[in-house]
């Protein structure tokens, strides 16, 4: 799963890789966290679009707001989930990311948090869902999540998730609305082995109030251990 992530790329630079066409302005953020703004990018009348959205889909259909925060949706039965088959099919979006949290369960101790990143230093952007959610006071909420998929080899031994990301060259076909649900079904797979690197980071990422610079900063390895045996996951699990 995904349940926090940093974004610090300029807002320019930004604008200059995922080509929308506001021009947005927007501090670094270094523990985004479920229900907060996040910056997405979706495609309205041909055009990508830069746009704020609440971290935690609602359903259109929905009479009320889900008890439990959807931040994530499965790849694995996101056709097929009442949720999410509908975003799936026509609203789909980019969330750009320089990287992600997972948290490491550890025998007789806290879970370690890993922060995790392209090996080579670029931004990258996660596939995800959204939809607009319109309560009894008639006001409309842009909400969103992240598609999940199972963890690479890179991944595996700190966490059995992990976001879907995208290749630069997949964008466009993930974005495009015209674009059928089985034809896009291919992009839902675990990044190459090589492509991300993680290192473990202070348990300080805990703490949603925390959002500083140190926050991804590598802390000494870990004693090497096998990690706990993951517990049963569904889109609705948190750390």
């Amino acid at each position: 799963m995904c349940g926090r992530y940093a974004i610090t790329l300029p807002p320019k630079a930004m604008q200059m890789l995922f080509g929308f066409v506001e021009q947005p302005n927007f501090p670094p953020r270094y523990n985004i966290a479920p229900s907060q703004p996040v910056p997405v990018v979706r495609i309205d009348h041909g055009e990508r679009h830069f746009t704020l959205m609440r971290w935690g889909l609602i359903p259109g259909w929905a009479k009320q707001a889900p008890a439990t925060l959807l931040i994530n949706a499965r790849a694995e039965t996101i056709a097929e989930k009442p949720s999410f088959r509908g975003a799936f099919r026509h609203r789909r979006c980019l969330f750009p990311a320089d990287g992600f949290y997972e948290w490491q369960a550890r025998k007789g101790g806290a879970k370690q948090p890993y922060f995790i990143s392209r090996a080579d230093g670029k931004p990258m952007a996660f596939a995800g869902v959204w939809e607009t959610w319109m309560p009894a006071d008639g006001s409309e909420i842009d909400t969103c999540a992240i598609v999940t998929t199972e963890a690479n080899a890179t991944l595996r031994p700190i966490h059995h998730r992990m976001p879907v990301v995208l290749d630069e060259a997949d964008w466009e076909a993930w974005l495009d609305p015209t674009n059928r649900a089985d034809d896009i079904a291919p992009l839902l797979r675990p990044s190459p082995d090589d492509r991300l690197t993680a290192w473990p980071v202070s348990t300080d990422v805990n703490a949603v109030a925390n959002d500083e610079a140190h926050l991804i900063e590598p802390i000494g390895e870990p004693e090497p251990q096998a990690s706990a045996k993951a517990k049963s996951d569904d889109q609705l699990d948190l750390f």
